[in-house]
């Protein structure tokens, strides 16, 4: 249950087989090891030992991998942060995680240089004044071993937002991690053969454990796209020869609208497009497919909580159930959707979806109250509200955890709140989603100003873009005298949106 383990078997097995491409260069199987090991001589020299927590904040490049399976070799758990995060919600995490290393590409150095946290850095993708190099230190570096951890030993702590408005950290296992990668591979049929390509961002929970992590865990290979573009997307798919992609529905839309010669890029070599993070629906699958010129779309719903692990909508099922997450758990998962009384629902019913994976967390780090009041028997309860129709598929309605989710990033509507709150010319502020075609939703803030104070929604924009990541930031602001509430003061949300 060590995806470093799965790593050295493909080694000895396909040492000259492609495992990752990326801007037009080829690493092996055996070279990807080598370079493993060196990482892992690398942060053993910044005095990495087992137990301890290391970070990377970085686009999609092999230094996020080198960084990931040398921390991994030391028995260290490794921390990914969202490159779109500010400053002090990075500080936030590093300190939280108590992180010893950072790895970060030296064009979010201007971020890195705003934490406060006293960590060692590690830079990449260029330089960065006193800051060492990490390929310097790579190419320089006799490779280690390391230990094997154990199975239950943390390998991932991965940050999501949570009911206080400030990010968890979800502790995962080797072994929880290895069942997601397994789940997933299961789940779309995953061989050798598969070319995978990661234009999403490889810190998220489900590009990370489910599309690189059931990769290696075939033996596959792995494109690298540094970061998405539409063009360069298509381009990608086109020269790889890319079998297996994953990414938010905004991923595919936007190709359709910004590339005039869509048409013209042969895609035919992928076998599966995989989305999440919101549903699609009839029309627009419709369109996808036929621009696509495919049927083969899955759309995969979970939480990072469970590995991610939980439901698939089959390519047979896009169009008759679209908008549906599916009708059950997958490989290693088991659902349940739970009425308000506590009875399972029945068709026509809507209930809270609980889960139980073989791939679930071992908990919140360091917050034994909130892992508590998440769990249920050995459940996880989502926050996610479903109904169910009559063939017993599920269609997510709305979300307990009052979260937003725009372009498949998570956002809390506290944490925003939070920081307009903080503006001297608010006196109150709600935020919440609207529904949107391409984003799955986008952040609206519901505003009620100072007397005399004159606000527009550039300049609270500016005021968030020094404290928040940029797809958090509101953008839309609705100006009001008031904000409905219940005659006991509770704001109606369900108003505003």
């Amino acid at each position: 249950m060590n995806l470093v383990a799965q790593l050295e078997r493909a080694a000895r097995a396909t040492p000259d087989k492609p495992f990752l491409r990326h801007d037009g260069t080829t690493i092996t199987y055996a070279q990807a090891r080598e370079r493993s090991r060196r990482a892992a001589a690398v942060l053993r020299g910044l005095g990495i030992a087992a137990g301890d927590r290391v970070a990377a904040m970085c686009f999609n490049t092999p230094a996020f991998v080198d960084l990931l399976l040398g921390t991994w070799r030391l028995g260290a758990a490794f921390v990914p942060i969202n490159h779109k995060l500010q400053a002090p919600e990075v500080d936030y995490m590093l300190a939280h995680s108590r992180c010893k290393v950072v790895l970060f590409d030296a064009a979010l150095a201007p971020v890195l240089e705003r934490v406060a946290h006293p960590v060692e850095r590690l830079a990449t993708e260029g330089a960065v004044a006193g800051v060492p190099d990490f390929g310097t230190l790579l190419d320089a570096s006799k490779g280690i071993d390391g230990i094997r951890p154990g199975d239950d030993d943390v390998a991932e702590i991965l940050y999501t937002s949570g009911t206080t408005g400030r990010p968890k950290g979800c502790v995962h296992s080797h072994r929880t991690v290895t069942l997601a990668a397994m789940a997933s591979a299961l789940s779309l049929s995953m061989t050798r053969d598969e070319h995978t390509l990661m234009a999403m961002p490889i810190w998220h929970s489900s590009p990370l454990n489910n599309w690189f992590g059931g990769t290696l865990y075939v033996g596959g290979t792995v494109v690298l796209l540094r970061e998405y573009h539409p063009l360069r997307f298509l381009e990608a798919v086109e020269r790889e020869r890319v079998t297996l992609y994953f990414g938010a529905p905004v991923s595919y839309t936007l190709p359709l609208d910004k590339v005039e010669h869509f048409a013209s890029f042969d895609l035919s070599s992928v076998r599966a497009w995989i989305y999440g993070g919101g549903p699609i629906g009839a029309a627009q699958a419709e369109r996808l497919a036929q621009a696509y010129r495919s049927n083969a779309f899955f759309q995969v719903y979970g939480m990072t909580e469970t590995g991610p692990a939980g439901t698939t909508l089959y390519p047979h099922e896009q169009i008759a159930k679209a908008g549906s997450i599916g009708h059950h758990g997958g490989p290693g998962v088991d659902l349940r959707v739970v009425r308000e009384d506590g009875r399972d629902a029945q068709p026509g019913d809507t209930g809270e979806i609980w889960l139980a994976a073989d791939s679930m967390m071992l908990g919140y780090l360091d917050d034994p109250a909130a892992t508590s009041a998440t769990f249920a028997d050995g459940w996880y309860r989502t926050g996610d509200v479903a109904r169910v129709d009559e063939d017993g598929y599920l269609f997510v309605v709305d979300r307990l955890k009052d979260m937003i989710v725009t372009g498949g990033e998570n956002v809390y509507s506290k944490e925003v709140e939070d920081v307009l709150s903080a503006h001297p010319g608010i006196v109150e502020v709600a935020v919440v989603g609207r529904p949107h075609p391409d984003w799955g939703e986008t952040v609206v803030a519901h505003v009620v100003a100072r007397a005399g104070a004159e606000l527009d929604g550039d300049a609270l924009r500016a005021f968030c873009a020094e404290r928040l990541a940029g797809y958090k930031i509101p953008r839309e602001y609705v100006f009001a005298d008031t904000l409905p509430r219940t005659p006991t003061g509770k704001l109606q949300k369900f108003m505003l949106r």
